[in-house]
């Protein structure tokens, strides 16, 4: 399922058109995006829940010239399933 087929499934559930279904969608993602920038978490009852995971500083190594390189620490984000999101998958 790719984002249209989402915006579609969203407008047929909603009984809403979907461009109203599309607008939702794309502000649901914002409003995951900055909170999550902002450094909290978001929690979605039933589904799951994104977070702010820290990766430390490492080294690698360049597979072309088996160079070792220095990777910088980033922050990524991540998502951990609900109970309800799991049982729906099983």
């Amino acid at each position: 399922m790719n984002k249209s087929d989402l915006i579609e499934a969203m407008a047929d559930a909603g009984d809403i058109s979907k461009a109203a279904a599309g607008r939702a969608l794309d502000g649901l993602i914002d409003a995951i995006a900055v909170s999550l920038k902002q450094g909290e978490n978001v929690a979605i009852l039933g589904f799951g829940t994104f977070s702010v995971k820290e990766r430390a500083a490492r080294m690698g190594r360049n597979p072309q010239t088996g160079q070792t390189i220095s990777i910088a620490a980033t922050k990524t984000p991540a998502f951990k399933a609900g109970k309800g999101l799991k049982d729906a998958v099983q």
